[in-house]
């Protein structure tokens, strides 16, 4: 059922956010995804998953790896490993030095510091190119972008989408937010999970309330569940979406 949970007590959030002119090549490992997914790889062995907009992420290489029946996709995917390499190296040399520039915005957790967090993320990079290169012709990883997937209704029994929706509010509309998460939804027979809540200043999604509103009238019901993470501020929570008869 819809429900919502008591907000946290609030924090100082700082007014200078990431920039964002585009979206990032940016991925991250399956450990990571365990954290701010509240994920047990061990219990997705056997089961249908999707990575939406993963990039470079190593989730699906790795999630495959416990048995798990994973797919990824990207705008990206289809372009050759070396141009993938390539915008990884642009990417995350951008990424990180925005991070360095902007200490304020992150929050060391997950992480004991940039170095650490830039060396597992790389690491992830390094996995799923690897993977990529063997994989893609078998459908492990598929080109397409939100807010129109290419899979039948119900086909995964959970669908995970990171570091898209809400962090590029600036980019997005209120009107894409409420069609890319009902298209989560419908290739989904179970749960969608999404993570962060917030755009890249920290702050949680304006438009929150009115989402899931209209979620709600189109027979969806959203969540927002804690999570045992927080490496970027404001990233402690994600929004649990499923159908509301199911």
């Amino acid at each position: 059922s819809t429900s919502t949970l008591t907000p946290p007590v609030p924090v100082a959030v700082p007014t200078s956010g990431l920039e964002l002119p585009s979206v990032s090549f940016f991925g991250r490992t399956l450990s990571e995804y365990a954290q701010f997914f509240a994920l047990d790889p061990a219990k997705l062995g056997g089961r249908a998953v999707l990575d939406v907009a993963a990039g470079p992420a190593s989730f699906t290489a790795e999630a495959c790896k416990f048995g798990v029946d994973a797919v990824a996709v990207d705008p990206l995917y289809g372009c050759p490993a070396s141009t993938l390499a390539t915008h990884v190296q642009l990417d995350y040399a951008k990424m990180f030095e925005q991070m360095r520039a902007k200490p304020h915005l992150l929050r060391f957790k997950s992480f004991p510091s940039i170095e650490a967090a830039e060396l597992d993320r790389r690491a992830a990079a390094r996995r799923f190119l690897n993977d990529y290169e063997a994989h893609f012709a078998h459908g492990r990883y598929v080109g397409a972008r939100l807010p129109k997937l290419p899979f039948l209704d119900g086909a995964f029994d959970l669908v995970l989408c990171a570091h898209l929706l809400f962090l590029y509010a600036r980019r997005f509309d209120l009107a894409w937010h409420v069609t890319a998460c009902r298209e989560l939804v419908r290739v989904s027979a179970g749960e969608v999970r999404i993570h962060p809540l917030c755009g890249a200043d920290g702050r949680r999604y304006q438009e929150l309330a009115a989402l899931r509103a209209e979620l709600s009238e189109a027979g969806i019901a959203s969540e927002v569940v804690p999570v045992n993470y927080e490496f970027f501020v404001g990233t402690g929570s994600m929004l649990v979406l499923k159908r509301a008869s199911s």
